[in-house]
């Protein structure tokens, strides 16, 4: 959505309104979106003041001005903004550095301390990492799984591992993507994984691929879009535990293996109403298709079946209507 943007969404669905239906004064606006004229108007106030429309003093019908322009500005001074916080960032992570190299018993201060983040270079060497991190675990293993099919010579050095683990009491648990429903080979992986006591959810989107073992170390990549340029090891336990809550909230709104996905009030499976929501913030089919990790061509029937549920013409209307159903 817009929210970075310093627009309301209530705003931002005025606003797409707008574009479609120009001809549209206040009371017409309120009544297409069910909402009272005071709602429209404050969020007219707020398209105001982020200089997206021009509201004259009296006039019923607002005018937008020209998107190119109005969002060349506003994504300028989000730039500007981001980039004033990125430098306060580079100082305190120097001040902190500064800080942890001044403390007796730190790693690079000559102590027997561990760096809180370690970097991992290499894939080969990402690979020994993982394994010595899942042969170490105690308790826990927790993990995020990116995409849908898993490469099969990833399945293959995982199964000695999960095996040992979950026959030495470890518990494993693994978010899946829910596309790899379509690939056989990582069902049937999965489904030896359970019967040995492993658990396993799936959610329409994973963010990235991440290990966590017994809360106390985590393995993330560098960049997500680019697998060789390396991991990192944290071992901060605030940052730890921030990875665990992003599992933990991506755990329990998950599907369990073996169940078909929930669908809600409206009747929408979760990898649709992922989509309803792709399709709000204007991603293209393709953004969507990498994203839900599924064919480009799933993606366009799943985008027409949808639009012609909320008997849309466009994106822009079917992102407001999804608004007034609810749907968002």
């Amino acid at each position: 959505m817009l929210e970075a943007l310093g627009i309301h969404r209530s705003a931002e669905t005025v606003y797409r309104l707008m574009l479609e239906r120009p001809e549209e004064g206040v009371a017409g606006l309120a009544a297409r979106l069910d909402w009272t004229e005071d709602r429209v108007r404050e969020a007219l106030g707020q398209l105001a003041e982020a200089r997206l429309v021009a509201l004259e003093e009296g006039a019923d019908t607002p005018v937008p001005f020209h998107p190119e322009v109005s969002f060349s500005f506003l994504l300028a001074r989000a730039e500007a903004e981001l980039n004033r916080r990125r430098r306060e960032v580079e100082r305190a992570e120097r001040a902190v550095a500064d800080i942890l190299a001044s403390r007796p018993g730190t790693a690079g201060a000559g102590g027997p301390g561990h760096d809180v983040v370690e970097r991992v270079v290499g894939l080969e060497a990402v690979r020994d990492r993982l394994e010595a991190l899942a042969a170490g675990a105690r308790e826990e293993c927790l993990s995020l799984l990116v995409g849908g099919a898993q490469l099969p010579d990833t399945m293959d050095a995982s199964q000695p591992l999960d095996q040992l683990a979950l026959e030495r009491g470890v518990r494993i648990r693994s978010v899946y993507q829910e596309s790899f429903r379509n690939d056989q080979p990582t069902v049937d992986y999965v489904r030896w994984y359970c019967e040995l006591g492993g658990e396993a959810r799936t959610v329409p989107v994973v963010p990235l691929l991440m290990v966590i073992v017994d809360r106390e170390a985590a393995l993330v990549p560098v960049d997500p879009e680019d697998g060789r340029a390396g991991a990192l090891e944290v071992r901060s336990p605030g940052l730890v535990h921030a990875l665990v809550v992003l599992f933990d909230r991506l755990w329990e709104a998950g599907t369990p293996f073996g169940e078909a996905p929930r669908r809600d009030a409206h009747d929408l499976s979760p990898q649709e109403r992922e989509l309803v929501m792709l399709l709000g913030i204007g991603c293209t089919d393709d953004i969507a298709a990498r994203r839900l990790g599924v064919s480009l061509r799933t993606v366009r029937r799943m985008s027409s079946e949808l639009m012609s549920r909320l008997g849309a013409r466009s994106r822009f209307e079917a992102g407001a209507r999804a608004v007034k159903e609810g749907w968002l």
